[in-house]
């Protein structure tokens, strides 16, 4: 039985043509549950939305490059995200969950098949490690170029923050680390994650505008100062990704073509939208030609 609406069907169409080698850098893939059961401790049940969903809403979107978020779903059984990465022919790289006894044989793997980073949940109900794990892996992917990517909640942002800034690779903070709409551009949390601007290997997702909002429905307008502060800050290194397909959502489901609108007409500038849909991509996530 699920616990997660799906994604919707009919989404708005794109305002306006993407760059080339546009990359959604966040997004997720579900199962088909047939084939990639769920793991059986997994913090929630989503309906299925396997490569396939995936790959027509980009190509109705525009993108060409995207980065797979590994979902707790699936715990730590990469299969999914490893079959997605090798269908996807060079389209596609990864952020995983590994166990902390992953061996480095299996880090080079991952590595040449696409994986970019490791993943880990501050967020009560996804909760997959802590700090000690966390610091223990940054040296060990250190050598492969990869990154420490955080989902965390805004209480526990500050102290975090702190403790990203000591690790040997760069970090990428998921959602605008959650920072409430409700507090503004000057609450502690969004100060916290402003105060990043001047990190050269601190990274942010312009990702999650439903999660960060409080209005529990669309188009989430509160959020979009935080979006505005974040590129006025640090348009060199920020990401942006859809979030599809959406789990856990309370309230309206995102449209996704909404919300890519909602970006392009926050980040009018063509320079800009390209550094963020295209070159910071890159950069991190080191794709083909």
């Amino acid at each position: 039985m699920h616990d997660c609406a799906p994604p919707l069907q009919e989404i708005t169409p794109p305002a306006q043509a993407l760059p080339a080698h546009a990359c959604d850098a966040h997004f997720h893939i579900f199962g088909p549950a047939h084939r990639f059961p769920y793991a059986e401790e997994r913090p929630y049940t989503p309906p299925d939305a396997p490569f396939e969903q995936m790959r027509e809403l980009h190509r109705r979107l525009g993108f060409e490059r995207g980065v797979i978020v590994h979902p707790g779903c699936h715990g730590y059984d990469l299969a999914p995200t490893l079959d997605a990465l090798d269908r996807g022919a060079g389209q596609y790289r990864a952020v995983a969950l590994l166990e902390p006894d992953t061996t480095d044989a299996r880090i080079a793997e991952l590595d040449r098949r696409g994986v970019r980073a490791v993943r880990y949940n501050f967020v009560a109900h996804l909760a997959n490690a802590g700090w000690n794990e966390l610091a223990a892996m940054a040296p060990r992917i250190a050598p492969y170029g990869w990154h420490i990517c955080v989902h965390a909640e805004a209480a526990l942002l500050p102290g975090l923050l702190e403790r990203l800034r000591t690790l040997p690779v760069p970090f990428v903070i998921d959602h605008m680390g959650r920072a409430p709409a409700s507090e503004g551009v000057g609450g502690e949390a969004f100060q916290a994650l402003l105060g990043l601007r001047d990190h050269p290997d601190a990274w942010v997702k312009i990702s999650g505008l439903d999660r960060v909002s409080g209005a529990g429905r669309r188009p989430y307008a509160d959020g979009e100062p935080l979006v505005s502060a974040l590129m006025e800050a640090m348009p060199q290194r920020l990401l942006w990704g859809t979030d599809w397909p959406h789990p856990n959502v309370r309230g309206d489901m995102p449209d996704d073509g909404e919300l890519l609108n909602t970006f392009l007409r926050l980040c009018p500038d063509a320079d800009t939208q390209r550094r963020i849909l295209v070159d910071n991509p890159q950069r991190l996530y080191r794709f083909g030609a």
